[in-house]
């Protein structure tokens, strides 16, 4: 994965005091001492363990060189308050406020810059999502799927990488096929005439929806049911029909593509063919028992896979590597795809292609989405009553709305199966996470409301913050300035789920300070008193930081929630 600078705050001063100490006692020229956060806060704001790495190199105690590096640490130069040894040789560091009060001050001028960084290397990233055959209706599946790789392609967009979103339509081959002749048969029926579903056919209600509205369209211009043709019109038709559905679910779900990919201009252009060709000619790929067989096991797979059967026909295979090295021929430096976990298998054969056709494997890289189980009342829901065997992306907005499907899916590892719990997903309180963040949005947009306090015109400085003393206010200044750092390391990882975890975590620090203010009338925000004007800088800080965490997962943050207390 391309790496990321993390944007922490004062980690690079850190990280230049921490390399300049290293040095001063002996370590590598090439030493890079690692500082993260500590799990519990009460050891510090970061950590390192530059000594415990640097005991073998220097044939020393860890302590003793973490002594030594916290003795030689500009502490000043790191924007520190003070290092502790602890343990066999870590360092804990404090910051010192002033790195807070810049920051806070840094957050509000930086408006909806807040939170982007630039990546070391930035790359032009084509990011492959969904891909659902034209032969259905969404299911649940497709909505993690979209929801993490479209949050994946924001994140990337956000650290300053060129992004382009794609979905490749498989609109090419036997499913096609079967699709046409699924419909004929219900054509058929519904006109009085005996007609089976082909084995393999596609059996749900929704293939009855489409005959009935191909056969009510005027302009379709059906061939006469003899005519052999008629199946392949039938399939084009039905393609076209499921595929706008399927665009307009994801619209609705607030995910849109700047490219839709067709399999079958594949061919049409004649780069199938192109590529078979040049594969044999080269070597690549040599013909045996009638099939053309691509020599995947020279760059790592397993075995050599099928390009071209004895038939004549093509696999699927042959489009996929040639949809590919499309990508690399316009122009991409890295492809991300997410597929679902039944194409775990896919991965090395399609890299070993990548190398085949003279790209370098590492050009592709894949997110493999587990499954999703849908829970009610504790048990699964089975099926949809349109599409008859899965519950559909439709189905599931319809029932709890965009942000909270959108939530539940990101909020969870893509490489770990997830549980759908809509019984939680209904649940309007602050139970339910997405609720929990938003409120915390809204009620520190409330704060200005009710104080008749417009937030552009504070203009606070980092002298007046040095107010806020209590450790309410200043775990949830500590916690809003990660925001760069979590984007930036959610990007580098594809991990979307990063910034849900940060984004829970602040909401439950600013909902704890706003509900202090309700035990303690001098702790609200707008309570008279020196900290005012400081403790609404935080509020508007606070705000602004959870509504870009939600902005950059495609979530909205609602400035007003009916179930928002009166409290201030």
């Amino acid at each position: 994965m391309a790496s990321t600078e993390a944007a922490s705050p004062a980690s690079p001063a850190l990280l230049a005091a921490l390399r300049r100490a290293a040095r001063d006692i002996g370590a590598p020229d090439d030493f890079e001492p690692g500082v993260e956060r500590p799990a519990d806060p009460a050891h510090g704001d970061l950590a390192s363990n530059a000594a415990l790495v640097l005991a073998r190199a220097l044939r020393r105690r860890p302590r003793d060189i973490a002594e030594d590096l916290a003795a030689r640490l500009d502490a000043d130069a790191a924007g520190l308050a003070s290092v502790e040894v602890a343990g066999p040789g870590f360092l804990n560091f404090r910051l010192d406020d002033g790195i807070l009060w810049r920051g806070l001050v840094a957050s509000i001028l930086a408006g909806d810059g807040w939170g982007r960084t630039r990546a070391a290397a930035p790359e032009k990233i084509n990011v492959e999502f969904v891909s659902a055959n034209p032969t259905g209706p969404l299911h649940v599946a497709h909505g993690r799927g979209a929801a993490i790789g479209d949050a994946a392609a924001s994140l990337l967009e956000w650290t300053g990488h060129e992004v382009c979103r794609e979905f490749y339509v498989n609109d090419a081959g036997r499913q096609i096929e079967l699709l046409g002749r699924s419909v004929a048969a219900r054509l058929a029926e519904a006109e009085g005439r005996e007609a089976e579903i082909p084995e393999g056919g596609y059996l749900g209600d929704y293939v009855a929806d489409i005959a009935a509205r191909i056969a009510a369209d005027a302009a379709a211009a059906l061939p006469d049911p003899s005519a052999p043709e008629r199946d392949g019109r039938l399939a084009d038709l039905a393609a076209a029909l499921l595929r706008e559905e399927q665009e307009a679910d994801l619209a609705a779900f607030g995910v849109r593509f700047d490219r839709w990919a067709s399999e079958r201009s594949l061919f049409a252009e004649g780069q199938v063919e192109a590529l078979l060709s040049e594969l044999e000619s080269r070597g690549g790929a040599y013909r045996a028992d009638g099939a053309l067989w691509l020599r995947t096991s020279a760059h790592g797979d397993e075995k050599d896979r099928v390009l071209v059967k004895s038939d004549g026909s093509h696999t699927y295979f042959a489009s996929d590597i040639a949809y590919h090295l499309d990508k690399k021929r316009r122009g991409f430096d890295r492809a991300i795809d997410v597929w679902g976990a039944d194409h775990h298998g896919h991965v090395a054969r399609m890299r070993a292609a990548l190398a085949a056709g003279g790209v370098d494997p590492d050009f592709l890289e894949v997110l493999i989405l587990q499954l999703v189980t849908v829970l009610r009342d504790g048990a699964e829901v089975r099926m949809s009553k349109r599409a008859g065997t899965f519950v559909t992306l439709r189905e599931l907005l319809d029932e709890t709305g965009p942000d909270v499907a959108r939530y539940f899916f990101l909020m969870r590892r893509a490489e770990v199966p997830m549980t759908f719990d809509l019984d939680l997903a209904l649940d309007t309180s602050e139970k339910n996470p997405v609720y929990k963040v938003q409120y915390a949005h809204a009620r520190m947009c409330r704060i200005f409301e009710r104080g008749g306090v417009d937030p552009a015109e504070l203009a606070v400085d980092e002298a007046e913050l040095a107010a806020l003393r209590r450790p309410a206010e200043r775990r949830v200044a500590k916690t809003l300035l990660r925001l760069p750092e979590v984007v930036a390391g959610a990007a580098a990882a594809r991990a979307p789920y990063q910034v849900c975890a940060f984004l829970d975590e602040l909401a439950g620090a600013v909902n704890a300070w706003y509900h202090e203010g309700n035990v303690d009338p001098a702790a609200r925000v707008l309570a008279d008193g020196p900290a005012r004007r400081a403790r609404l800088s935080l509020a508007d800080a606070a705000r602004r930081t959870l509504r870009q965490g939600l902005r950059v997962l495609g979530i909205s943050a609602p400035e007003q929630m009916w179930r928002e207390e009166e409290a201030s």
